[in-house]
């Protein structure tokens, strides 16, 4: 279990280099959302697994309700963080358009909401 734990964490590829090469290349912009997308995926199924091996570690005896554990997760993981990232992201858009008569709050409006949906993802376990 120790071995696929570790395999989990590996396994997970970030994408900021090609995406940033897309970029620079001009790529087409379904392509480049297509990664983008694949890299979330990918994160989302790095996290299940990486939990899912730590438990299996801890009870050593796989039933058949791990497996369907680990698929909930997966979606609870992909969709709740995703929904958290999108509310985080409306709420920004909606206050930095009521802002920007000051313009010196608007990048603390950002950061600091951005920062809140990473926060909130983490204490729901969503990221």
């Amino acid at each position: 279990a120790d071995a696929f734990a570790f395999g989990s964490l590996i396994s997970a590829v970030d994408p900021v280099a090609v995406l940033a090469i897309f970029d620079k290349i001009h790529v087409n912009e379904v392509l480049n959302m297509l990664v983008f997308g694949e890299s979330v995926v990918n994160d989302a199924v790095s996290i299940v697994l990486y939990r899912l091996f730590l438990g299996i570690r801890e009870r050593p005896h796989l039933e058949h309700s791990v497996i369907i554990f680990a698929i909930v997760k997966f979606l609870v993981v992909a969709l709740g963080g995703t929904l958290c990232g999108v509310f985080y992201g409306l709420l920004s858009a909606l206050l930095t358009r009521f802002s920007s008569h000051i313009p010196v709050i608007e990048p603390l409006l950002v950061i600091t909401l951005a920062y809140m949906s990473y926060i909130t993802a983490e204490i729901f376990e969503l990221s």
